[in-house]
């Protein structure tokens, strides 16, 4: 089995490589390549779309490399490889994203990315550091999971999401924000799972062992 991490110059992608490695080692889940190249996305088992900092500059960069969103969209919704969207990366799946405008996302799960606003105005954003997860549904990926296991997030916009049964669970920081997101074989966490310890460790595990 192969799961290529999309390195599209969105972030340093040395720990979330480690993390995978690590993981597929432990868990039989075969070659871990981090690649740019569309024919290494076309031949994938699983896609694994990182992404650092702000929705359009994301957004232009993946679509700057020739042919390499093409490869992912066939991937995943033609062929139904599972996928795994991280940050931005996730971010990136809602219908529409509000930083700096309105740029439009891949549009495979509803919704829009909206900046967060906390009620609690001591509350600062970005919001950066751990929180613990609330689970709203049961799903593969959160197999070993539960209510108050926590997560290591950075990020300024939240993804609100159209369908509720498209969210599988989310924190509290003065508002309810989605921390991970999933339809059919596509799942996004909007913190990062690479940086999360034994938690974010276990989460990739179950990803690279999910059959859908």
């Amino acid at each position: 089995m192969l799961t290529v991490l999309v390195d599209y110059d969105s972030g340093n992608l040395h720990s979330a490589e480690k993390a995978f490695q690590r993981m597929a080692q432990e868990v039989g889940a075969g070659q871990v390549l981090v690649s740019s190249r569309a024919e290494d996305v076309a031949r994938a088992d699983r896609i694994v779309l990182p992404g650092d900092g702000a929705f359009p500059a994301c957004r232009r960069a993946l679509g700057a490399y020739g042919g390499l969103f093409e490869a992912i969209e066939d991937s995943v919704t033609r062929r139904a490889v599972p996928f795994l969207g991280i940050c931005v990366g996730m971010q990136m799946l809602a219908t529409w994203g509000r930083e700096y405008g309105d740029t439009k996302g891949f549009d495979w799960i509803g919704g829009e990315v909206v900046p967060i606003q906390p009620r609690d105005k001591a509350l600062k954003v970005p919001h950066m550091g751990w929180n613990d997860l609330i689970l709203d549904a049961a799903h593969p990926v959160l197999e070993g999971l539960a209510t108050g296991d926590h997560a290591y997030f950075v990020h300024s916009y939240h993804f609100r999401v159209d369908n509720p049964a498209h969210r599988l669970a989310h924190v509290d920081y003065g508002d309810e924000i989605t921390a991970i997101v999933a339809r059919d074989t596509i799942v996004g966490m909007q913190f990062h799972p690479e940086k999360s310890q034994a938690n974010g460790l276990a989460l990739i595990g179950n990803f690279l062992r999910w059959a859908p």
